[in-house]
C-alpha cells in the first residue's frame, strides 16, 4: 500500500470508528434503530405514509432514507417535494433537528401534529431542544452537532482542527443509523433483495 492510500485508509478508519462509537454510548433512551424500525413497521402495517423532513445536510441524509423506504415498498415522501400528499392521522413524519430545533422543523412538526400525524424526531439534544415538544417518539443520536461544536476547549484555548467538524458526526451517524434501519426493516417486512431492486427507478 502506498503512502497516499495508507493515509486515506487511516483517515477513513478514524472517521468510521468515531461514528461507530456513537452507538455504544450509555443512554437511558431506547435504541434509535429499534425505535425507528418499530415505528416504520407499524405505519407499513396500517398502509400509512411516511413523510420526512430536515434541513441542510441532515435533510440530505433523510432524502437518502426516503429513497430506501420507497425501495422497501413504503409510501415515502420528502416534505416540499412537488408530489408530497397531505398528512393524515394514520401517517408518520420523521424529522431531524440535531442541535435540538430549527424554526422550519418546529413549524413542519406542528402542522403534522395539527392534522393528527405522528411525529418521530431525531435529535442529539433530547432534553433542551425546541422541536422535542412536538414529538410522539424521540430517536436520540448521541453525537456532536453545531449546538456543542464550540470555538474553544472550555479553557479559553482554540480547539484543534477536527476531522469531523460542526455537525458532521451527527450527520454521519444518521447515514449509518438509516442503513441499519433499512436492513432491519427489510427483514421485518419480508423484503428480498430482488423485490427492493425491482422498485429502483429505471429512468436514469
Amino acid at each position: 500500500m502506498d503512502t497516499g492510500n495508507a493515509s486515506m485508509a487511516g483517515l477513513a478508519s478514524q472517521i468510521c470508528n468515531h461514528i461507530a462509537s456513537i452507538f455504544s454510548k450509555p443512554t437511558t433512551h431506547p435504541p434509535a434503530m429499534d425505535l425507528m424500525v418499530a415505528e416504520l413497521a407499524s405505519i407499513a402495517s396500517q398502509k400509512g405514509r411516511v413523510f420526512l423532513y430536515g434541513v441542510g445536510r441532515e435533510g440530505l441524509m433523510l432524502k437518502a432514507l426516503c429513497m430506501r423506504l420507497a425501495h422497501l415498498g413504503l409510501s415515502a415522501h420528502f416534505v416540499f417535494d412537488m408530489t408530497t400528499p397531505p398528512i393524515t392521522p394514520k401517517d408518520l413524519l420523521i424529522a431531524s433537528a440535531g442541535p435540538g430545533g430549527f424554526s422550519t422543523v418546529d413549524a413542519i412538526c406542528s402542522v403534522a401534529k395539527s392534522h393528527g400525524g405522528r411525529v418521530l424526531l431525531l435529535t442529539a439534544q433530547s432534553e433542551t431542544g425546541s422541536s422535542v415538544k412536538y414529538a410522539d417518539a424521540v430517536a436520540y443520536v448521541a453525537a456532536q452537532t453545531m449546538a456543542d461544536d464550540g470555538e474553544d476547549d472550555g479553557g479559553g484555548r482554540e480547539k484543534s482542527r477536527a476531522l469531523l467538524p460542526m455537525g458532521s458526526v451527527y450527520e454521519g451517524a444518521m447515514f449509518v443509523l438509516f442503513e441499519m434501519v433499512v436492513y432491519k426493516l427489510g427483514e421485518v417486512l419480508g423484503e428480498s433483495p430482488e423485490s427492493i431492486r425491482a422498485r429502483h427507478t429505471n429512468l436514469e
